[in-house]
């Protein structure tokens, strides 16, 4: 903000690469459910190891959760003045 740039563009530029960290997560993290599922199974009652509606909504969550913690700070940093936090570094 100090060269220019405005809230929205910060808040985008951190919300972006925050959701693009959490879905790469996402993604690895349902590789690798799916790849011990079976090892799983036995311990699972009531609904198969290989649930979409479970791994989708843990997927969703996730993204939730993931867009909370990048939203909350971005919007506390926007606030500030900018000539008062580079003064701090």
């Amino acid at each position: 903000m100090a060269l220019g740039a405005q809230r929205s563009d910060v808040l985008r530029l951190v919300l972006v690469e925050g959701m693009r960290m959490a879905a790469l997560g996402v993604v690895i993290g349902l590789a690798g459910s799916l790849a011990i599922a079976r090892l799983m199974s036995s311990l699972l009652f009531g609904i198969s190891a290989t649930d979409p509606w479970t791994f989708l909504g843990v997927a969703v969550l996730l993204a939730i959760v993931a867009l909370l913690a990048s939203y909350i700070p971005t919007h506390r940093a926007m606030r500030l003045d900018p000539n008062i936090a580079l003064r701090r570094e």
